[in-house]
């Protein structure tokens, strides 16, 4: 099922980091010579939502994404994916 998310990427590991990053040998195989996100759901949160979140004991949720685009840490990105078998990691869908 496709759906559409908006991150905020904490960490970016583009295709010639991927053997230099400590990756799980199932999300390592998914991402080939592909982009990894590593982002917060939701994307960016203002100081005022981030003290709400933090008062109401809201968790953040991490995902990670697999993309054929690049993007960089700190930047809010809105994607269409779809979900793998692994938990927290999607799959940036065809455009």
């Amino acid at each position: 099922m496709t759906e559409t998310i908006t991150i905020e990427v904490v960490h970016a590991v583009a295709p010639e980091e991927l053997d230099e990053a400590q990756l799980q040998p199932a999300l390592r195989e998914l991402a080939g010579a592909r982009h990894v996100l590593v982002g917060r759901k939701g994307g960016r949160q203002s100081w005022f939502d981030r003290i709400r979140a933090f008062l109401a004991r809201e968790p953040v949720e991490a995902v990670t994404v697999v993309t054929d685009e690049p993007a960089s840490e700190g930047s809010e990105v809105t994607l269409r994916v779809e979900e793998t078998d692994i938990a927290g990691v999607y799959v940036a869908a065809a455009t």
